[in-house]
């Protein structure tokens, strides 16, 4: 296979992105750059999802598209899971919301293949029906501090999550345990009813989900994007990016 073959073999995947505002408070529409070099290095050619299109626009996107992966960012709107608003509720952007809950029912329906990554895990959660803690420290019982950033590096290995035996999560990583960074507030209340708990913390918040019946619908509550120095969190993009293709 000659090098413009391979190039046409290489699956499209979409990323969310967010909103915020340049240095001369101009609004852009941004995304961290470990994201993309992920997805590139395990075989993807990535491209950016903005905020604020329309409701066709998003059933034309995703028909081309071969994977989403739903980024981290800001929180999910209360309303979205029946709660009330928490002062620790932080960066809400409701179209934001609207976007990435339309996406995430799409590809369930359509089995797209999906990855979730911290708010990606929560909005998944919350756009199949189930529920979130606005704020762990202050609601969830013994909860340790999953929000290490800025105290400690993106790349700061600052707990151990283990994994259900038997999920695709475990098959995918081929581990039951392993070390994670946390850069999160917020986590899963009530899972919904169409997603099964894989994964969790030592204060057991739920750190993973996937989508029954759904050919590859996995989320995590941390960020594997920064991890790419290890060799398992690589094979997390690497399988996303196979069953795009």
């Amino acid at each position: 296979m000659n090098n413009e073959e391979s190039s046409l073999t290489r699956p499209l995947i979409g990323i969310t992105t967010h909103r915020s505002l340049s240095r001369y408070s101009y609004p852009v529409i941004s995304l961290t750059e470990a994201y993309i070099q992920a997805l590139s290095r395990a075989g993807a050619d990535p491209v950016l999802i903005p905020p604020g299109l329309p409701d066709e626009g998003l059933e034309s996107l995703l028909s081309r598209l071969d994977g989403i992966l739903f980024s981290g960012g800001g929180d999910v709107h209360p309303r979205r899971y029946g709660s009330q608003p928490h002062p620790l509720v932080n960066e809400v952007d409701e179209d934001r919301d609207r976007v990435e809950i339309a996406l995430v029912q799409q590809a369930l329906e359509d089995g797209t293949p999906f990855l979730g990554i911290c708010r990606g895990l929560q909005v998944v959660n919350v756009a199949l029906g189930g529920s979130l803690y606005e704020d762990l420290l202050d609601q969830h019982p013994n909860a340790i501090k999953h929000d290490r950033f800025p105290d400690e590096a993106r790349d700061y290995l600052a707990h151990s999550v283990s994994i259900e035996p038997g999920s695709q999560l475990a098959e995918v990583l081929g581990t039951r345990e392993l070390q994670v960074n946390s850069l999160h507030h917020q986590g899963i209340r009530q899972v919904a009813r169409d997603l099964r708990s894989t994964a969790y913390a030592p204060d057991g918040v739920i750190e993973a989900v996937e989508a029954q019946e759904h050919p590859f619908g996995l989320a995590v509550q941390w960020h594997p994007e920064w991890l790419q120095a290890h060799l398992v969190m690589r094979s997390l993009f690497e399988r996303f990016v196979q069953a795009a293709a």
